[in-house]
């Protein structure tokens, strides 16, 4: 399952791990996605969304309502 968040859009960040003799090889830099599940009024049901910490933390702030429509209007089914 891809490594991003349905309300931020975070997405891996890619960059090199640099060794003790400066070696670099290749690394990604992934967001701390977790599965929540918020329950809708609106609709009568739960959903389960794939956030962020920060994405956790917006639908704190500005509701699961206003955040599904946020999801909603960048194209992702819900």
């Amino acid at each position: 399952m891809s490594a991003h968040c349905m309300l931020t859009g975070a997405r891996p960040g890619f960059g090199n791990t640099i060794s003790h003799s400066h070696r670099r090889s290749s690394r990604r830099f992934d967001p701390n996605i977790q599965t929540k599940r918020y329950w809708l009024p609106g609709e009568g049901r739960y959903v389960r969304l794939r956030l962020s910490a920060k994405g956790i933390k917006t639908v704190d702030a500005i509701g699961v309502e206003a955040a599904v429509a946020r999801i909603r209007a960048r194209g992702v089914k819900v």
